[in-house]
């Protein structure tokens, strides 16, 4: 874990170590502080100053680094120029792909059949970061800059509440009387007026949200469900399947208890696993998926979501369960799957429920060990083979000719039995 303190100079760091040092000053004239999820973007950039001038509070900014790559450049700048007293930086990528992408990979939870959670499970990890980071510094609040339709803010709010009950959480979006920005170019007026004049553009550009597992896109032409995406525009990750090579790539990934250990025989972390996927992913235009969602507040929302190398990997997932668990754990795992998959959406993972939902699934992968081939062709991932110590497919009973355990004779006192109630209900009909 990396954590950036950021001040001005040393000499601001002596004067302020001097004057907390102090407790008579420290009693009077200390202001209260509140812990800003900070991005470095417009939004939670014009929220330093609304923080100050609103509240009295000492800003202090965090950043969690979910695997945001180049959007991380430039933050310590930003935050000192815009009145922030320090900056956290965290790097959370490994916590993040072990303890909430693979229980959720694990669960095959996927929001109405399409969405792979993204941007959901990525919250908890923050809010949590978040308060650790509260606790740590102090503070009365904990600020983010969600706004009043989206999910985030209930992502957010849950976890916090659920971790910090006492720490008041403020939401400028939903802070009628004192936020008054409505649109980039207001932010970007407010800003300049207290003398932070950054290079931000007012120019719409698509909102978009990107971490290690995906990256989401919302805006512009996507708000009008009639109108195709403009993918040459669009997207970040990858090509379209139009635009992917016109020669197949296999590859291998080899699971040992449901979390994936290895990728074409290479033993690695499962992060860097997931980035070779997402590179061989976004090659081959896989993992493109275009959803009108039902959000958490009441109302539908239409995005477009990148997840390369995640589509990869819980299709390699199934694909192994499919010739392992039995047929009863495969058909009750789905309802668990869907729960699961509602409980990150709705952003309640610190609950009694989604650690039950979590011991089931790994329960039940503690035999979901082995290898899965695959080929990867224009957005297509094609199955190429599949292996497993545990594996209850047996060769001389799927073939047609007669094993040592299967009498083809057996099968006719079955479908009597099994078709008992059927013939019985058409002899009743036919007496009528």
């Amino acid at each position: 874990m990396y954590i950036y303190f950021s001040v001005c100079n040393k000499a601001y760091t002596d004067a302020q170590d001097a004057y907390i040092s102090n407790p008579i000053r420290r009693n009077i004239n200390m202001k209260d502080k509140v812990i800003l999820a900070y991005s470095g973007g417009l939004d939670t950039t014009a929220i330093i100053p609304w923080l100050k001038e609103n509240y009295n509070y000492d800003v202090i900014c965090c950043c969690i680094d979910v695997g945001q790559e180049s959007e991380l450049d430039g933050l310590e700048e930003r935050a000192k120029l815009s009145g922030a007293e320090k900056l956290y930086i965290l790097d959370v990528v490994d916590e993040f792909v072990d303890d909430y992408i693979l229980p959720t990979v694990m669960a095959d939870a996927v929001y109405e059949h399409k969405y792979l959670l993204g941007t959901s499970f990525a919250r908890p990890l923050i809010a949590k970061k978040l308060v650790e980071i509260a606790r740590k510094e102090n503070a009365v609040a904990i600020c983010h800059g969600a706004t009043g339709k989206g999910n985030d803010q209930v992502r957010f709010e849950l976890s916090i509440k659920a971790l910090a009950p006492d720490i008041k959480i403020i939401a400028p979006w939903r802070c009628n009387e004192t936020w008054k920005m409505q649109s980039r170019q207001d932010e970007i007026d407010y800003c300049k007026a207290h003398g932070i004049d950054l290079p931000f553009s007012a120019d719409n550009s698509y909102s978009r949200d990107r971490n290690i597992w995906h990256i989401s896109h919302e805006g512009l032409e996507l708000e009008d469900p009639a109108n195709e995406p403009n993918y040459d525009h669009l997207l970040v990750l990858g090509v379209s399947p139009e635009k992917a090579p016109d020669e197949a790539e296999y590859v291998s990934l080899t699971f040992e208890k449901g979390r994936p250990v290895a990728i074409n025989g290479e033993k690695m972390k499962a992060s860097d696993i997931l980035r070779k996927l997402n590179k061989l992913g976004g090659k081959h235009g896989i993992g493109i998926v275009d959803i009108v969602e039902n959000r958490v507040v009441g109302m539908k929302s239409r995005g477009v979501y990148e997840t390369p190398g995640g589509t990869i990997l819980m299709a390699a997932h199934e694909q192994l369960e499919e010739l392992i668990l039995d047929r009863d754990s495969l058909s009750f795992k789905k309802g668990i799957s869907e729960k699961f998959a509602n409980i990150v959406y709705e952003g309640k993972w610190f609950t009694p429920l989604r650690e039950a939902c979590q011991a089931f699934v790994e329960s039940l992968d503690e035999k979901v060990t082995g290898e899965v081939k695959m080929k990867l062709y224009k957005g297509n991932i094609i199955k190429a083979g599949t292996t497993s110590p545990n594996s209850l497919y047996s060769e001389t009973l799927a073939s047609f000719t007669t094993g040592e355990l299967y009498d083809h004779h057996d099968a006719e006192g079955f479908i009597n039995l099994f078709g008992l109630s059927i013939k019985v209900r058409a002899m009743l009909e036919e007496k009528k």
